[in-house]
């Protein structure tokens, strides 16, 4: 015996397919978000930050995560060690930015993997090279230097002809926010990094710190043992100490002015990574534990000897925390 479906019951019916949906859409936007917050950090996450000091750009600022800030010095120290210039530190941040947002990815399209998301099987080297950011920057550069003219060429049309992606248009969103990033990290721009302090109570290691600086500008960034003083010490840039010194001081005043920024900002860009509690530079310091205040004068809260001795220095200090 047939029963006949009462009138209330049919549109509960059709309404079901509607809260599936609307369910759905639910699970679609809460995906969405949790995307956003993992390339972005999220909007409660300390972030560091870029400021513009340029006249008529006072407003022009930049936000990106710890590591992001991290591989970003990396890239630009990559470069400007290569002897490359400014704009091409620009080219590589946007292509970054675009390709990984910055971040240093095990995955990809296809076997695509990095910084640069860039292919064992297309020729850039092993799977394992291409995680190395420093590995990664070097062949992004090798390949950009091989196309006449790069710097006089749109950003986006540079950037494509070392990635050749399928999205060639994609890249010259990114140009506002690289150029002000590469204007901080090359070191033309002076105090314009800050960074949320590194996690506290842990203790960083001087070794790593020297490590990171000859892997990311070359052995000469540090001074080298004497072989003709003994006992030379095992170290290169000096013995063990919760200080590590960049000098700066045998290159011309300009020169030696933004070399010293980009080292300073390269410091606090690692200072998460390497546990970094304070740098100096310039007469300026930032530390963990003001790192809200972003890069402060040497004589507020020192001692005026302190801070007549930061003035005279030349070096670049990068203090760990102990």
């Amino acid at each position: 015996m047939s029963q006949t479906a009462s009138p209330a019951s049919a549109p509960r019916r059709r309404r079901r397919p509607l809260r599936i949906a609307a369910a759905f859409l639910v699970l679609l936007g809460v995906a969405a978000y949790v995307v956003t917050q993992y390339v972005t950090g999220g909007p409660h996450s300390q972030q560091c930050k870029v400021v513009a000091k340029n006249p008529g750009d006072d407003k022009a600022s930049y936000e990106l995560s710890p590591e992001q800030a991290a591989n970003a010095a990396t890239i630009s120290a990559v470069g400007t060690t290569r002897g490359m210039p400014e704009r091409a530190v620009t080219i590589a941040l946007a292509t970054s930015l675009q390709e990984s947002a910055l971040r240093n990815l095990d995955h990809g399209d296809r076997d695509s993997l990095g910084l640069f998301q860039q292919r064992p099987s297309k020729g850039w080297g092993t799977a394992a090279q291409i995680v190395d950011p420093v590995y990664s920057s070097g062949q992004f550069y090798d390949h950009l230097a091989e196309i006449p003219g790069y710097s006089r060429l749109p950003l986006t049309v540079a950037a494509q002809r070392v990635q050749r992606s399928g999205f060639p248009q994609a890249y010259a969103k990114h140009e506002p926010d690289a150029t002000l990033l590469a204007a901080a990290f090359t070191g033309r721009a002076a105090a314009v990094l800050t960074c949320p302090a590194p996690a506290p109570a842990v203790a960083g290691d001087p070794k790593k710190v020297r490590a990171a600086l000859v892997s990311n500008f070359g052995r000469k960034v540090l001074p080298q043992p004497d072989p003709s003083q003994a006992p030379a010490s095992e170290e290169v840039g000096g013995p063990a100490g919760p200080e590590v010194s960049v000098p700066v001081d045998a290159l011309p005043p300009a020169e030696g002015g933004r070399r010293g920024w980009e080292l300073a900002q390269w410091a606090v860009a690692q200072a998460a990574e390497l546990h970094i509690s304070e740098v100096g530079y310039a007469g300026r310091v930032w530390s963990a534990a003001k790192a809200d205040q972003g890069w402060r004068r040497a004589d507020d809260g020192s001692s005026k000897a302190k801070a007549k001795a930061e003035e005279a220095s030349n070096d670049v200090r990068i203090r760990i925390a102990q």
